[in-house]
């Protein structure tokens, strides 16, 4: 389940609503390529602005159009426990296949607070839980020896790891309980956090190219390490453009430009400027086949 390559979803939006059409071809386009796996209410799905009735009917949605062909590991967390409890509860009733849940944000919990917080989800909703780090969004790191704690506990499996820090993920695995599972959640770090043992990546830029993105991660997994590295290489300009502005403001823009979504985002995120979207024409104009939307 948390191997390969994963997409941390877009949320399409339309005239203000989830745009359900939206979301069912981005899904139907991720499956034909060949992902992995989906992630729904992540970051990049604009999470943090749906109210619960929109980010349990993205979920529903999502394990609906899923339809049992790849993994659906639902976006659950919060910065309040009883409502991450509220809503893991709900995505294990819809039939997620596992939750992932982010460090809670703003409070700045002690390390011994990220233990119990995650400790009490776990023993509330008999899900698989991944642990979420991200720093640059949380202004809370969960430490190595934080993660080693949690994956001691049995519905704890793995860890999407943000930091970038392949010094942390190494801890992490050397530290963390046999069978724990680590993923990148960077584009950027993809290929070196499976050199040192991870085994694939929630990606933000698969959302665009997922066949590229899954092709990647298993040339490296099957042993075609130098052709994962010619592809990792190759990505790298697009993983840039995916990253200069707020994401997912450059994702979901080149999702419009491809002619999968409309380009709609909620407040405080906006359009982007006009000068980054022409360095972002010209950036996809090198992956994508197809003309683009002007």
């Amino acid at each position: 389940m948390l191997k390969g390559a994963i997409t941390a979803l877009v949320t399409p939006f339309r005239d203000g609503n989830i745009d359900e059409a939206g979301l069912r071809k981005l899904i139907e386009f991720q499956i034909k390529n060949g992902i992995d796996g989906l992630v729904p209410c992540g970051t990049t799905g604009e999470s943090a602005t749906l109210t619960y009735e929109e980010h349990d009917r993205v979920i529903e949605l999502t394990i609906e159009i899923a339809a049992g062909r790849v993994p659906v590991i639902a976006g659950t967390g919060s910065n309040s426990t009883s409502e991450t409890i509220l809503l893991t509860k709900h995505a294990k009733e819809a039939g997620a296949d596992a939750a992932l849940l982010i460090t809670p944000y703003y409070n700045k919990p002690t390390q011994q607070g990220l233990y119990e917080h995650y400790k009490k989800v776990a023993e509330e909703v008999d899900i698989p839980i991944v642990l979420y780090n991200v720093p640059g969004r949380t202004s809370v790191n969960m430490l190595p020896e934080t993660v080693a704690r949690l994956s001691e506990i049995k519905n704890i499996v793995g860890v999407k790891e943000a930091t970038g820090d392949l010094k942390q993920v190494s801890d992490i695995i050397e530290m963390a309980k046999k069978g724990f599972t680590v993923i990148s959640g960077d584009d950027f770090t993809t290929l070196p956090l499976l050199a040192i043992g991870g085994s694939g990546v929630i990606s933000v830029t698969s959302n665009v190219v997922p066949a590229e993105m899954t092709g990647m991660v298993r040339d490296y997994l099957e042993g075609r390490t130098k052709k994962a590295l010619e592809a990792h290489y190759r990505l790298q300009a697009l993983h840039r453009a995916m990253f200069i502005e707020t994401n997912p403001i450059p994702v979901k823009t080149a999702l419009y430009l491809t002619g999968m979504i409309e380009e709609e985002f909620r407040l405080p995120l906006v359009r982007m400027s006009e000068a980054n979207r022409a360095r972002l024409i010209a950036t996809l104009k090198n992956y994508v086949g197809s003309p683009l939307r002007s």
